[in-house]
Order: C-alpha cells, then sequence, then structure tokens
C-alpha cells in the first residue's frame, strides 16, 4: 500500500485500488473493467464522480429496496440517530427494536412469537442453520445435522450460507471447507 500526501489529488479509484478489497470483484481485470466511483444515490439511481447516471437495478446487493437517500427512511435514521445509535440485544433491549418485533409478528397474526435480527441476509441464512442444529441437539437428536439446498440456489459468503448455496463461482474457492448438503432440483416457479 502506497500512502499518499495529498488525497486530493489522487483519484477516488486509485485511492481504492490501494486501500479496499473489493468482494466478488476480480481487482486483476481493473483496467479492462474499471471501478465506478459513485459519489451520490438517489431513488433507483446512482451518480458518478461524472455526474453519470446509473440505474440500480440490484439495489446495492438488495439493500436498498426504496430507494438511495429515501427521506422518510432518512429521517429515522437522524431522528434515531440523536437518541442512540446502537444497542446489542444480549442482555439489553430498547424501544424500536421491541416496536419492530411487535409488528412482524402481528403481520403473521400471532404466530411468529420471537424475532431474531440479523445484520446481512448472509447471517441471517447462518443463524438459520445454527437455530435448526440447536433444536436437534436440545431434542436429544445431535446426530440431524445435514441441510437440504436448491439447485442454483445462493444464500450468501458465509461458510454456513455457502454450504447450502449451488453456484460454483462462489463455492470453489472454499468446497474443503464446507458442509456436504443434499441439493435438490428447484421447483418452478
Amino acid at each position: 500500500m502506497k500512502l499518499i500526501s495529498d488525497p486530493i489529488q489522487s483519484s477516488l479509484v486509485e485511492r481504492s485500488l490501494d486501500a479496499v478489497w473489493h468482494p466478488c470483484t476480480q481487482m486483476k481485470h481493473h483496467e479492462s473493467l474499471p471501478l465506478i466511483a459513485i459519489t451520490k444515490g438517489k431513488g433507483a439511481w446512482l451518480f458518478d464522480d461524472q455526474g453519470n447516471a446509473l440505474l440500480d437495478c440490484i439495489s446495492s446487493w438488495w439493500t436498498n429496496l426504496f430507494g438511495h437517500s429515501n427521506p422518510r427512511i432518512n429521517q429515522a435514521i437522524t431522528s434515531q440517530l440523536e437518541k442512540i445509535e446502537h444497542v446489542m440485544l444480549a442482555g439489553f433491549t430498547h424501544p424500536p427494536v421491541v416496536a419492530l418485533s411487535e409488528k412482524l409478528s402481528a403481520l403473521t397474526q400471532g404466530h411468529l412469537g420471537h424475532v431474531f435480527f440479523a445484520s446481512d441476509g448472509a447471517s441471517a441464512v447462518e443463524i438459520a442453520l445454527k437455530m435448526s442444529h440447536h433444536y436437534w441437539r436440545l431434542n436429544n437428536q445431535p446426530q440431524k445435522k445435514k441441510f437440504v439446498c436448491l439447485e442454483n440456489g445462493y444464500h450468501g459468503e458465509t461458510l454456513g450460507a455457502l454450504a447450502v448455496t449451488d453456484v460454483a463461482i462462489f463455492r470453489e474457492a472454499y468446497g474443503s471447507l464446507l458442509q456436504d448438503v443434499f441439493t435438490v432440483p428447484s421447483p418452478d416457479a
């Protein structure tokens, strides 16, 4: 890594290439497939450092379902940040997490008794796998530890999520670390 004496004089892409490990990006191809320097987003659009608008067709990896810089979401985040930005749930609780859990449970007419929060999709899959494993362990059936995944299914890139992912480009480098699973055909939707 080279040190930059004046970051303003170096482009964002150059600085990024020197400092950031970009996920799912072949860094050796950066000249033929250059990084795009994004400086802002609004609704479904991202804007690069030249002012070009790019349609964000995957919601920045499925996280901005309501668009970038959504005024209602920004206001709620700003309001919450003025109170407290984060509190772990191990041994603690707080009003927003209780209110959201109650609303989610109400959507299922009360069938969903408790909510477990995860930070992202791969972590949610990992947690679900661990809950399943723990359930069978507590019910004196620890031998039940195999999982089923759908052909061509993608669930994330943590080790547990990769184990139940059937997409070779994501699995091949880590195959020896992954648990064996049963793969079944994906039903027609």
